[in-house]
């Protein structure tokens, strides 16, 4: 049997990438996408595949289509909708539409042709109908207009974008100009559609409009949704939430507190109460989402609601999932560096961990039976079946084959101690056959956010297993302000961002040149985003020879320059003011104020798509490096945003850093000059 080997970009390229399932009604099977990518011709094909709970082969469901996604199992169980894009009878679609297939397969039919098209959707209980997102211009009434308008608008010959919005585009797309995200009907069967918000002043979130935003009464009459009640959309408006009685379109608030931002609205098994979350922007913009229950009652808009994890210091993510019972929430929530699984018992306010990560990136629950979605550092997402009473199974093997070739590096999780003298996690993930004995060099990876973390996961933009198959020693670190460790460890750098950070990183860097294997001459600092920030102003505040090279990823440079950016209206609840009320305040911030002791070489990255952190930021940086006189190399992307998704620009992205890295490294430099060695 050959000796497994360390795992390449080109082998991170061939893993299936597993999407998050849906359970048929009686728990028997799973539905999930499985994406593929292929190197040679640079695309991504998404497919559905059928998983046994019960034991069985996957089987695949769709084959003709191009991205198939966002597969949802009809009530009934006899049908499977999804989103896609596909060429039907001679009409290709233009923009995605809803299909359905029979689970025992078939050819997958149009429901109907939406010009404006399908964002995300919901089945209503009957199994006939479904509610849908679709970007429309509001002041028209009736699918052909908006179909007509469609037409025009791709017809025009003008290029120009105009507006007098607040928010007008997000991450990586302008957004639908002149138009807003409407819930509608749809029947399956006739195709008949309608336009729930038409003519009401009505709308979804602008930034992200998913099937997390809105939900269907048990008995089909009601739909819930949370909007933005402002005249005017902004990134850090206070969302309410409003139910829709769908026989007259009759609207009500029922959540609307000043400060509380409401999110994920769920349905109870009884329709009597609805789960969302919950966080009090009005207290501080930190404040995490906590599980919120609106019952239906005699209170205001017929009903009251409460915070009912008040006590539990973790922040919830969506989307939640009633137990059948109604006693009891799902939900996913970090913990120091992993994402379990959460089962919140309402009657006692506890939580308790039902599937633990790793990561858990998705789940579904029917019939008593439990399939999660998982990763962690040493594997890609699985998916794996709880039935009552029996352990967890996997029900997928899709990478064991590939990934059985190749060896994976061991990672721990250590604690040191970091600002304030507080603890701070570090993930460590050594080189696969890693001999404690051999000097080996030093990588940090820096995660975002800030308020994200670096977790027990499979990153596939930023694969610690990657990085260790070159031979380093890769450190992730969750400095102060990571999620998942509490609110006040969050919360702990607003207002001065960098200090506390860069006390944790240069502990994790003193902890780890302690050990015998460490060689003090090769170590690095990388990041992205946020970790980019760091990575620049680790270069302006640490002596130079500390770190060998810096690689800054989409990072923020020049906090008055950011300003144009996708989320600008956070900028003084971040940073503490407003560049114009206390330029001292925002320049004590900025890397771009330290480039006076900026030394240290840097690879410098950045994507043109990339409107949360505008390539602007990377370019300065990389021109004032370079009027500066100090080392420092560029690779930008004209077709990328604030990640690499293209397998070849993800190949080439890879390979520029661990060049940089190489030519910087006395060892793998050859004669110590510089002059980079051969790639392997």
């Amino acid at each position: 049997m050959p000796k497994p080997k360390p795992l390449t970009v080109e082998t991170l390229w061939k893993i299936d990438r597993v999407g998050a399932p849906s359970l048929a009604p009686d728990g028997a099977q799973a539905v999930a996408a499985v994406t593929r990518h292929a190197m040679d011709d640079n695309k991504a094909t998404s497919t559905l595949w059928l998983l046994s709970t019960l034991g069985g082969k996957p089987r695949a469901l769709t084959q003709c289509g191009d991205k198939d996604g966002q597969p949802r199992w009809s009530p009934r169980g006899d049908r499977i909708a999804f989103v896609a894009r596909r060429e039907q009878q001679g009409a290709k679609d233009e923009t995605p539409q809803l299909y359905l297939i029979a689970p025992d397969g078939g050819e997958a039919a149009r429901a109907a042709t939406v010009a404006t098209g399908v964002e995300a959707f919901r089945w209503l209980p009957d199994g006939k109908r479904v509610a849908f997102v679709s970007w429309v211009w509001p002041e028209l009434k009736g699918a052909k207009a908006q179909a007509k308008a469609l037409k025009a608008f791709k017809d025009r010959k003008e290029s120009g974008y105009a507006t007098s919005e607040a928010q007008y585009r997000y991450w990586d797309h302008q957004l639908p100009l002149g138009r807003a995200a409407h819930l509608h009907l749809m029947d399956v069967d006739s195709g008949k559609l309608r336009d729930l918000f038409e003519g009401t002043p009505y709308e979804l979130a602008r930034a992200h409009p998913d099937g997390d935003a809105f939900d269907i009464s048990p008995d089909g009459r009601r739909i819930v949704f949370a909007y933005d009640p402002a005249p005017e959309k902004r990134l850090d408006n206070c969302y309410v939430l409003a139910e829709m009685e769908l026989a007259t379109r009759e609207v009500r608030v029922l959540v609307q507190a000043e400060g509380w931002d409401v999110a994920g609205p769920r349905y109870s098994p009884d329709g009597e109460r609805i789960a969302f979350s919950a966080h009090h922007q009005g207290l501080k913009h930190t404040m995490p989402a906590q599980l919120a229950v609106w019952e239906r009652g005699q209170g205001k808009a017929g009903g009251a609601w409460e915070v009912v994890s008040a006590e539990w210091d973790h922040e919830i993510h969506p989307p939640l999932q009633w137990e059948d019972d109604g006693q009891a929430l799902l939900f996913a929530a970090e913990q120091q560096g992993r994402c379990h699984l959460w089962r919140f018992d309402l009657p006692e306010r506890r939580a308790e961990i039902v599937a633990e990560g790793g990561w858990v990136q998705g789940f579904d629950k029917a019939a008593g039976t439990l399939v999660t979605l998982a990763d962690a550092i040493d594997h890609p997402p699985r998916l794996s079946a709880r039935l009552p009473g029996e352990p967890p199974r996997r029900i997928e093997r899709f990478n064991d084959e590939l990934l059985a070739g190749v060896a994976m590096g061991r990672s721990e999780e250590r604690w040191v101690t970091g600002a304030l003298g507080d603890p701070v996690q570090v993930w460590v993930t050594y080189p696969p056959g890693f001999d404690v004995k051999k000097k080996h060099s030093l990588l940090h990876v820096i995660h975002g956010g800030p308020h994200t973390a670096f977790g027990d996961a499979f990153h596939f933009r930023w694969n610690a297993q990657v990085f260790a198959a070159q031979g380093y020693v890769v450190a992730a670190v969750n400095y102060h302000g990571s999620s998942g460790f509490g609110y006040a460890f969050k919360d702990s750098i607003t207002h001065r961002w960098g200090e506390l950070e860069l006390q944790d990183v240069e502990a994790a860097t003193d902890a780890l040149l302690a050990e015998r294997w460490a060689d003090p001459k090769r170590v690095f600092a990388s990041g992205g985003s946020y970790g980019g920030f760091m990575v620049a102003w680790m270069n302006g505040h640490v002596a130079p020879g500390r770190y060998a090279a810096y690689v800054c990823h989409a990072g923020c440079f020049d906090w008055t320059a950011m300003f144009a950016d996708d989320a600008y209206t956070w900028h003084a609840r971040e940073l503490g003011a407003w560049y114009w009320d206390d330029m001292g305040k925002v320049h004590a911030q900025s890397p771009h104020a330290f480039v006076a002791a900026m030394a240290t070489p840097t690879l410098v990255v950045h994507g043109a798509l990339d409107y949360r952190v505008p390539d602007a930021q990377g370019l300065a940086y990389y021109n004032t490096l370079k009027a500066r006189g100090v080392e420092a190399r560029l690779l930008w992307f004209p077709d990328e945003n604030h990640w690499v998704l293209k397998p070849r620009n993800s190949r080439q992205w890879y390979g520029e850093f661990f060049d940089w890295l190489a030519r910087h490294d006395p060892v793998r430099a050859v004669g110590g000059s510089g002059q980079q060695r051969k790639r392997r």
